[in-house]
């Protein structure tokens, strides 16, 4: 049986987690989030106690490392870092900041590569990260690049944050999030970009449900469902 697969790319904070985990729900899809598997690297190395840009450079630092993903009774994905739950941990802000440059690592990529794909084989999956539709799933059958200003992705965050207790001022947030999307549009490994055949979605002036609804409505039509 051949598998469906839905790649959503799209710069920081433009709620690609949120709407694809939804949407895979309604079509009942797996959701595959990639950042969350970056994340659980950029936390391993993090707890190193050293220079992430040094650990990176060290050919043992990611065999040493066990990663894996699994799924609860409801579908929800959760992350295991050295036979740890960190799904909740790997959402820290700190962890945000670094976990672009540690996808920006060949080595990283090459590492993580294989454990994406093997989903979309084995699975109907929505899959999102940064290059979805332009190197992990090169022929999935929709792409989709959701994208929104800096300043409301900003604002989502800063409310997001907020709600877990969270502190950090809006400024800071957004200057975060400029900083890192030039850091992903200009890495020279698979770069943030979007892929010639995906379809624009811009979320700046709708809300979430809004969102989803073009979201869904966009891939029903796309796969005929």
């Amino acid at each position: 049986m051949e598998h469906r697969s839905v790649a959503i790319d799209g710069p920081a904070g433009a709620g690609k987690s949120t709407l694809a985990r939804a949407m895979a729900q309604q079509l009942n899809f797996r959701y595959v989030d990639t950042g969350a598997i970056y994340r659980t690297v950029a936390l391993g190395l993090y707890r190193t106690g050293q220079d992430v840009s040094k650990v990176l450079e060290q050919p043992q630092c990611l065999e040493e490392m066990d990663v894996h993903m699994d799924y609860d009774a409801e579908g929800l994905q959760h992350m295991y870092l050295n036979g740890e739950d960190v799904t909740t941990a790997i959402r820290e802000h700190y962890i945000s900041a670094i976990t672009s440059q540690v996808a920006a690592h060949p080595n990283v990529r090459a590492f993580l590569l294989e454990v994406q794909r093997k989903q979309a084989n084995l699975h109907d999956v929505v899959m999102d990260g940064r290059d979805i539709g332009t190197v992990v799933l090169p022929h999935a059958d929709v792409k989709v690049y959701l994208t929104a200003s800096p300043e409301e992705r900003a604002r989502r965050r800063y409310l997001e944050l907020e709600q877990k207790g969270d502190t950090t001022p809006m400024e800071q947030i957004l200057q975060d999030i400029i900083k890192r999307d030039e850091q992903d549009k200009n890495r020279p490994i698979a770069p943030l970009r979007q892929a010639e055949d995906a379809v624009v979605l811009d979320t700046t002036t709708l809300n979430q449900k809004e969102s989803l609804d073009a979201l869904v409505t966009l891939v029903r039509e796309r796969l005929s469902l």
